[in-house]
């Protein structure tokens, strides 16, 4: 009986080992940064979807190597000015693109429409962009993020929330104040400075410059 249950143990400990092993060249992004925050938004039904998205299989956040190292850079950066880093997304599985094609595709399906696309007719995602069938994200080298004061746990008014559709998420935009654009534009700084890129359109997306793998797209799990 004790050797069964030794048996048991290992293989036990075997198959938790296999399911949190990642591909080649992808790590945890708390590993890197332990002091990061997650709030994996499509791991939740607060999203504009308004359900768990195919592929997130965990609250996690996985990036290729490359992008973490880069990240840690920008995190350290921004921990110097008082400022944690809070990822709302960063790998995303293809599985994951294609329940947003799904979604977009079900017209009748708005009812997260007040808070994330108000003001556009769900019909218009794909044209505008908003909605593809291919995402850098499942690149592994993209992450969505904002900033959380130190001081006072709360995030930083950024003008917009997260995966919002309109113009008001455009960097460059009239439509925020003074303080919410000083805001992204320290987020930019130090992601920028750090080897991203910024997507115009979304205040919070940043790419690797740099990314390893810039003609793949992945679908292992989160």
């Amino acid at each position: 009986m004790v050797l069964l249950a030794i048996a048991a143990t290992i293989v036990s400990s075997t198959v938790i080992s296999n399911l949190n092993q990642l591909p080649a060249g992808f790590v945890y992004v708390t590993d890197e940064i332990p002091t990061a925050i997650l709030e994996i938004r499509y791991f939740s039904e607060d999203n504009f979807a308004g359900a768990v998205i195919d592929g997130y299989q965990a609250p996690k956040a996985i990036l290729t190597k490359a992008a973490a190292q880069a990240l840690k850079k920008a995190a350290d950066d921004l921990y110097e000015q008082g400022y944690y880093i809070k990822i709302f997304d960063a790998y995303r599985p293809q599985r994951a693109v294609d329940h947003f094609i799904r979604w977009a595709q079900d017209l009748d399906d708005t009812k997260m429409k007040e808070k994330y696309y108000p003001d556009l007719d769900k019909s218009v995602l794909f044209e505008l962009g908003y909605i593809a069938e291919k995402s850098g994200h499942s690149r592994g080298s993209t992450v969505d993020l904002t900033l959380v004061d130190i001081a006072t746990g709360e995030e930083l008014d950024m003008g917009s929330g997260f995966d919002f559709f309109g113009e008001i998420s455009h960097h460059g935009t009239d439509l925020i104040t003074e303080e919410q654009e000083k805001n992204r534009n320290i987020l930019r700084d130090a992601m920028v400075s750090a080897g991203f890129e910024v997507y115009p359109e979304e205040w919070w997306h940043y790419k690797l410059k740099d990314e390893p793998y810039p003609d793949t797209y992945f679908d292992f799990p989160v």
